[in-house]
């Protein structure tokens, strides 16, 4: 999994940028995204306000693709077979918000300056299976979501899944935005009621919605659509192991040692043969076999519900569950807290064999 930031040289200082790249680079971030589809200037102003940053970008092993569209190669007199415009700008790519007829997509894989061409992977309908058609150099050929400034304009997850689905069939790498929750964050445009790909992401945290994307298993690269996420936002998105199902937890009691190991140090799986009411790490049975787990908080489970098993239940104690759909607690199962209500969406991922975890 890769991440990224996008920064707008029209509506910020190269000071901050530098500092904002500075900071996102030491957190892993890869990728920068920025936009010429609101640059105004002419080309020369244009080299000036975005090479310095390209080459900062550089200095931290950043790659930085630019947002372009027909209207813009027309403004700048620019054509689909000399790419060497953004080449001056020291640039790694470029992204076609728009289309072109397919075919000069596939040429612009070839141009000499061996930029990559990143698509729009919003579309859902065959544009890429046309562009593949006409056999790109696909080592240049990439793709990447919009994302949506104005509230409820952003994609349903069934669309994206949908989308996703067909462009990995075709082997195209996907992009695709998370939004800050910083106040007074901005973009290339005035309006800015928050900047997702996915609707349901818009007033989530920043870790959360990334954590939904890694558990969906359909992207490559995560990338804050805003200027500036906080680095307290970035430090939450890096941290998690893309690879393992992550929930933060509401504690309900004060956790003892034994409890503590079992819920965030221990390696949980989900048992291969899983129930409809819960999901089952039985490891911590016996690994913690010896150790004693008093009843407390054993009240009634509900979906999402996070417990470990006492001392009641002789050799299955020890196991930790994840409770997914609601039942009654016969006193046998300590509730040691629950999912916030705004990770429950996670909790659809759970499946048989799958690896996860907790966060604190």
């Amino acid at each position: 999994m890769e991440f990224g930031i996008s920064i707008y040289p029209e509506h910020s200082t190269l000071e901050r940028d530098r500092e904002y790249i500075e900071t996102a680079a030491r957190y892993g971030c890869r990728r920068i995204f920025t936009c010429l589809l609101s640059a105004k200037k002419d080309r020369d102003e244009i080299i000036r306000n975005y090479r310095d940053r390209i080459d900062i970008a550089h200095q931290y092993g950043m790659e930085v693709i630019l947002d372009t569209a027909p209207a813009v190669f027309k403004a700048l007199g620019i054509t689909f077979q000399d790419l060497s415009f953004f080449k001056e700008l020291h640039a790694d790519g470029i992204r076609l918000d728009e289309a072109f007829d397919s075919l000069e997509e596939s040429l612009m894989t070839y141009n000499p300056q061996n930029l990559k061409i990143e698509v729009n992977a919003s579309f859902g309908n065959r544009y890429l299976d046309n562009i593949v058609s006409h056999h790109p150099k696909m080592g240049n050929l990439i793709s990447c979501f919009n994302f949506y400034p104005q509230r409820y304009t952003g994609i349903s997850y069934g669309h994206f899944e949908k989308c996703c689905t067909d462009i990995r069939k075709l082997g195209i790498p996907i992009s695709v935005f998370i939004g800050s929750q910083q106040p007074d964050t901005f973009g290339p445009w005035e309006v800015n009621d928050g900047m997702c790909t996915l609707e349901m992401h818009r007033d989530l945290p920043a870790d959360v919605a990334a954590r939904h994307l890694f558990a969906t298993g359909l992207v490559d690269t995560v990338i804050f659509a805003d200027c500036y996420a906080s680095e307290e936002e970035m430090r939450k998105v890096t941290e998690s192991d893309p690879s393992v199902l992550t929930f933060r937890i509401e504690e309900e009691i004060e956790l003892t040692k034994t409890e503590q190991e079992i819920l965030y140090r221990f390696p949980h799986f989900v048992r291969g043969d899983m129930s409809e009411y819960m999901a089952r790490s039985t490891q911590p049975r016996v690994v913690f076999a010896e150790h004693s787990i008093a009843p407390r908080n054993t009240r009634d489970l509900k979906r999402g519900d996070v417990v470990i098993l006492n001392d009641r239940y002789g050799r299955y104690k020890g196991e930790l569950h994840v409770v997914l759909k609601d039942m009654p607690n016969d006193g046998r199962k300590n509730v040691a807290g629950h999912v916030p209500e705004n990770e429950m969406i996670l909790l659809d991922y759970i499946c048989p064999w799958r690896r996860f975890g907790f966060i604190h």
